[in-house]
């Protein structure tokens, strides 16, 4: 029997669905919840709200779906930071792996570092040589504490002996926002995201965090080919759908093949691609042992970094 045929003799919510973002209107995370609120509203007819609740790195939300009831009515929309990064870098975390059914990662990219045109610096050896001459004056925007684009900085300054002042935003939008507006300096952000912006020159793009160039910007080095100090620098980020542990299958299943069409549809595909993204469907099983060995990876970078804060 074809998946859509499965799909659609299986589950359907018996009510009002929620897709909880763990970050603010305008990333990636959020772009990826709307995508799929969309998709089900059209196939159920069914109302599918998106909410977006930031803040504590995207941990708040994150521990809201975890207390949420097992009935499939209750989403999460995810990324890095809450889902992998966070297990090690917070100490008092209010969830664990267990807490969750991971239902299909969606989109995978790089991150990319971006400066304000203002900055004098057009490559990133550029950039660490104006790091270097003045430490600690240079500010740069994260998507939250924990969160990836935080971590692809804290490991780039890391490797190139140099310091710069974080500001935490609520989501990668705000944070953009205030990049554009000349309010700080540099941050990393989601290519997926960033792109309208680089492509209309209101920041200046000097690499992109994965360990290969990407087909969007083929100019665009990638950050280990920036410098020797770089060598085994690479970042790449992911965005999935998550439910409360204990969901029932049918529901699992049904709601995994939906995302697994959205996916394959060309608009889908050609969108990812101007995102500087692609889609990274996989079954339950296969974004959960996925899950696991990001938990494990970003857990040996946490370590040594030796960072650890306190959830909020």
């Amino acid at each position: 029997m074809p998946l859509r045929q499965a799909a659609a003799q299986s589950w359907r919510p018996s009510g009002q669905m929620r897709i909880l973002v763990n970050a603010a209107p305008g990333g990636t995370t959020d772009i990826m919840a709307r995508m799929l609120a969309a998709h089900l509203q059209q196939r159920w007819g069914a109302t599918v709200v998106v909410e977006n609740k930031g803040g504590g790195g995207g941990t708040i939300a994150t521990a809201e779906i975890a207390r949420a009831a097992p009935d499939m009515l209750n989403l999460l929309s995810t990324n890095i930071g809450p889902s992998s990064i966070a297990y090690s870098l917070f100490r008092n975390l209010p969830y664990r792996p267990e807490s969750f059914q991971p239902v299909s990662c969606m989109i995978r990219g790089p991150n990319v570092l971006v400066v304000h045109p203002s900055v004098p610096a057009n490559t990133v050896p550029e950039l660490v040589a104006l790091l270097r001459r003045d430490p600690g004056k240079l500010t740069y925007g994260t998507a939250g504490v924990g969160q990836s684009p935080h971590l692809s900085a804290a490991w780039f300054l890391q490797l190139t002996n140099t310091q710069a002042v974080p500001s935490h935003y609520r989501g990668s939008a705000p944070a953009m926002l205030d990049l554009l507006g000349g309010n700080i300096q540099f941050m990393f952000d989601n290519l997926s995201t960033a792109m309208p912006h680089i492509r209309g020159g209101r920041v200046r793009a000097l690499a992109v965090t994965s360990a290969e160039r990407n087909p969007q910007l083929p100019e665009l080095p990638a950050m280990r080919e920036a410098m020797p100090e770089l060598a085994e620098y690479e970042v790449n980020t992911w965005f999935g759908i998550m439910a409360p542990a204990g969901v029932p299958a049918d529901a699992l299943r049904t709601v995994n093949l939906e995302i697994k069409a959205l996916l394959d549809a060309p608009a889908t595909i050609s969108r990812f691609a101007e995102m500087g993204g692609v889609p990274a469907y996989g079954t339950p099983e296969q974004f959960a042992a996925f899950i696991r060995a990001e938990i494990e990876k970003w857990g040996a970078v946490v370590r040594r970094e030796g960072v650890q804060i306190d959830a909020t």
